[in-house]
Parts: C-alpha cells; structure tokens; sequence
C-alpha cells in the first residue's frame, strides 16, 4: 500500500495527531509520502518523522486579536493557485489518500476518483452531537473544506456515535510536577493581552508558547512571573508535564492531551471559530474542563483557586487506524470505534442528568447548549 497523507498546518493539532500516525504508519511498513498545507514551511517545526514531504499553500484562517478576521482570511486566500494545485497533484502512484482536514489532497481524490480516508476532530460535527452551528456559510465551509469518500471523527466523548476517541500520546518525560507551575497556549491572543491577563497572579509561574515570544520578552511586556517561549515541541512538553494546569484557545489535540495527563484546563474559543466553540460546549456538559468567553481575570483567579482535573486514559487510536487501513479500510468503523471506547477509562464523574441518551440528544440549536458556548 502506498498513501498520500495531507495534513492541515494551521495550528499544531493537526501535526501532533499526523505524528502519531506516521509512528504506527511505519511500523506496519506502510510507504507514505506527507503534504503539509495552511501554514509556510519556514514556519513548521520538529518536522523528522515526515522526511521530505511536499508542501502547498493550501487555505487557513486569519485572526487578529483572538478572533477570526474575514477580510484577512478573504485578502490571504489564493484561490487561482489553490485550484491549480488540485487539478495538478499527481495520484498515480497512490493506492489511498488519507487527509487530516487539508483541502489540496481531499479534493484532488475527489476530482480524481481517488478512495479519500478523512480524518479529525471537524468530521465527528457530522454526526447529531452537542455543537454549535453557527451561520450557513460556517457550516458550509467546516463541511466542504476537505471531503472524502470515508469520514473517521475524534471527540473526548462518542455522544452514541461512530466517532474514534482522540489521537493523543502523551508519552513520559521525567519532570517534577510543579503545582503553581501553568502552561498558557493563546497562539491567536495579543501578547499585550495575554500579559494583560496573567501579570496579576505574582504566585503562579506561566510558560507562555507564542509565535511572537520575543515581543513577550520585551521591556513593555517583560514580567517576572512569565516565561516566554517561541513554539517548540519538546520544551512544551515538558512543561505540559510539569504544569498543574492548561490554559489555551479551545482547540481539540491539546486539550486531548491534558485530559489524558489529568491536568485542569481551562479554554478560551477563538472569536468567530464555530468548531472551538463547539469544543467549549462539549467540555462544559461533559464536565470535564473549564471555559471563557473571553480573556476574563476573574475566570482565571477563581480556575487558579479552585479548578481541578479531569483524568482520562484512551487507547492507542493511531495504532488501530493504521491495522484498519492495511486490512483495506473497509471494515465497521462502528466496531473499530466501539472497541476503542471500551479500552478507554472515562471519569466517573458526569452527573446523572448528563447520560449517554441525552448527551447524543442535545441538539446544536440548543438554547441552552448555545448560551454556555459564550460562557
């Protein structure tokens, strides 16, 4: 079997999960060639276990101050060479594509007639689970950004649905845990709010991973009880190890992380990002994080004093997509997720009015679902 795997470069979610897979991808013997698009290659980082994979500009989102900026994202697009590049990608040599939520591979198997295996968090959303649906257009983009001819979705919970538990190693990394010690990841927050935010709680220490690190460092924004770092894999990490808590955008994989290391977590949605207020959503009913609607000083201090951890141990996912997919991917996914879900140890600790039943049941209109989204 030889595959080509598109991964989605915005953020470093997509990356982390593509990780994972490539390990157990290789392990099975499976030849793999890796595209990366949403993201410039300067900007990628601990890039090893990809080898020389190709790169395209893909499409991503433009934000400015923790929120999604349509002009930017409209004025950033290059439609013209994102069409070309489509119609151009050679698939000849592939038996498969996989695509993790990137547009190029997912529509050139598809105008190509090419089998597509389309996995992430964004392909759980097509099933009846707690969401929020945003406008038509949001639900529009999330649908067709990457199509394919087979969906495999990740969630922290399977809501009743074929959907896989999370890609999430973990993995040790011998650090002492510090309990005042916060990891903070707002890659799409200000530095200024961000300093803003956290320069009040002298008693903690914050290791802050943003892409403009420097700035932070900076005699304007330079506090003693912050350590700023640009984005690195392995010092983060370590850090996640260490913290007692997490607070970051409400993204999937490192949440994904932090639930399985028991760690607090606190998010905050991206302004205008129906998936991470979706993902808000979920962590309030399920009860296993905490959420803002904003950068909010009394959110934090009161998650300072009193938040706690929501430990939860999942299988090794990757490894039971890789068996599925060298045994031709035409298995159940029903079976391979209802198998992944009865080696996962979920808490114990949803309340009763929060059953399996109802937790499938609450509707994306939800009133109520909607308004815990804003907090």
């Amino acid at each position: 079997m030889k595959i080509l795997y598109g991964i989605q470069g915005t953020g470093n979610g997509h990356i982390t999960r593509a990780r994972a897979m490539a390990a157990e991808l290789a392990k099975a013997g499976v030849e793999v060639d890796y595209l990366f698009s949403g993201r410039s290659p300067d900007k990628l980082f601990d890039m090893e276990a990809f080898g020389d994979f190709q790169h395209r500009d893909g499409l991503t989102f433009a934000t400015r101050n923790g929120r999604i900026h349509a002009l930017d994202t409209l004025l950033n697009a290059k439609p013209l060479t994102l069409l070309r590049d489509i119609k151009n990608l050679q698939l000849k040599p592939y038996d498969l594509i996989l695509s993790d939520y990137e547009p190029v591979t997912a529509w050139a198997g598809k105008l190509h007639k090419k089998p597509v295996v389309a996995l992430g968090h964004q392909y759980a959303f097509r099933y009846p689970i707690p969401q929020y649906r945003g406008s038509a257009a949001q639900r529009s983009v999330m649908r067709y950004f990457a199509p394919a001819s087979t969906f495999l979705g990740f969630h922290w919970h399977h809501f009743n649905q074929p959907i896989l538990p999370p890609i999430a190693p973990v993995g040790s990394h011998g650090v002492s845990f510090d309990r005042r010690h916060i990891l903070i990841y707002l890659p799409f927050e200000s530095v200024a709010a961000i300093t803003s935010l956290l320069g009040q709680f002298e008693d903690y220490r914050f290791s802050i991973y943003h892409p403009d690190a420097e700035a932070g460092s900076s005699p304007a924004f330079y506090r003693a009880n912050m350590d700023w770092h640009k984005p690195a894999r392995e010092s983060f990490q370590q850090d996640l190890h260490r913290c007692e808590g997490v607070i970051c955008n409400a993204g999937f994989e490192l949440a994904s992380e932090t639930l399985q290391l028991g760690k607090k977590l606190l998010v905050k949605p991206v302004d205008g990002q129906p998936e991470q207020y979706s993902n808000a959503m979920a962590l309030d009913l399920l009860g296993y994080g905490h959420t803002m609607p904003d950068l909010n000083c009394e959110k934090v201090a009161k998650w300072l004093a009193t938040g706690c951890g929501t430990r939860i141990v999942y299988p090794n996912v990757a490894a039971a997509i890789c068996a599925w997919l060298t045994a031709g991917a035409t298995g159940s996914i029903d079976d391979m997720a209802r198998s992944l879900w009865e080696q996962t140890l979920l808490p114990d600790i949803t309340p009763a009015t929060r059953t399996d039943s109802n937790l499938s049941a609450l509707a994306a209109d939800s009133d109520e679902a909607r308004r815990r989204s804003h907090g």
